[in-house]
């Protein structure tokens, strides 16, 4: 392997310990920047306020099925790949250990397991990854730092790498993704994956694949294909964590009222913020 160096839950909040604005600017990573584009609030209420909220049945299903992958990839990197009653094995144990407060199934769990374990055993029947071909690496940490473009470390964890470098996300979604805007909204963290990549490994990714789990009554899968980053790709990247960095000194983090809101679990606290 390579060295790298839903819906609102109607339950109170949890108060775990909230970071700093000097530790949250010192490094960043694609999730940070991309709660902070959707709310500002958001943003200081999970990283800064230190609020979480119990888990939704998605966070736990999405959670469910990237440990099985992760667990499927590494057995192809060691030459031991996992099939049949084993990924059935594998899953139910994944299932079972997921980190956190107990989800509210409203009575939904055994159906809901069921789904999440067809959406698995599709991905495994459809994915265009051959089963003889051996990871370059499977869910390293890696970073980079930026200080020499005045921009703090940038961090994160590649899901996978295919041979020959190309970088590959698995993402769980309850509707069939349309490509180009897939492209659109995931560019940060794409481009961010590519600069790591090229960070540790000194070469330059060959592409990105985002292989979507579309979480449907019949389960498939869409596998979007990304070139390697450009360089406008990269500048703009920049120009963002440079806006990030800036909001945050400022302390002043405002709401972002949309139709995102209907989805956040944060609104209760929004709508209280003065």
């Amino acid at each position: 392997m390579i060295a790298f160096a839903d819906p609102p839950v109607e339950s109170a909040p949890v108060i775990e310990s909230g970071r700093s604005i000097e530790e949250l600017i010192t490094t960043v990573s694609a999730s940070r920047l991309g709660t902070w584009l959707q709310c500002r609030l958001k943003f200081h209420l999970r990283y800064v306020a230190g609020i979480s909220k119990p888990p939704t049945a998605a966070l736990h299903v999405g959670k469910a099925i990237h440990a099985v992958l992760q667990q499927w990839t590494l057995a192809r990197w060691r030459g031991t790949p996992l099939e049949g009653e084993a990924i059935s094995a594998v899953f139910d144990v994944a299932w079972a250990t997921q980190e956190g407060q107990t989800v509210d199934w409203d009575g939904e769990e055994a159906s809901t397991k069921a789904g999440a374990l067809a959406t698995v055993q599709t991905y495994l029947r459809e994915t265009p990854i051959p089963l003889d071909e051996k990871p370059e690496a499977v869910e390293v940490s890696a970073e980079i730092d930026l200080t020499s473009h005045g921009l703090p470390t940038l961090i994160g964890v590649l899901d996978l790498v295919r041979a020959g470098g190309r970088i590959v996300d698995f993402k769980t979604t309850a509707r069939t993704p349309d490509p180009e805007m897939v492209k659109h909204t995931t560019e940060v963290q794409t481009t961010g994956y590519a600069l790591l990549y090229r960070e540790a490994t000194g070469h330059q990714e060959s592409g990105i694949e985002l292989h979507h789990l579309v979480k449907l009554k019949t389960p498939k899968l869409v596998v979007t294909e990304v070139g390697p980053a450009t360089e406008q790709q990269i500048t703009r990247l920049f120009h963002l964590i440079d806006a990030y960095v800036d909001d945050l000194e400022r302390r002043d983090p405002v709401p972002s009222p949309g139709m995102q809101c209907s989805m956040c679990e944060f609104l209760g606290e929004c709508r209280a913020w003065q």
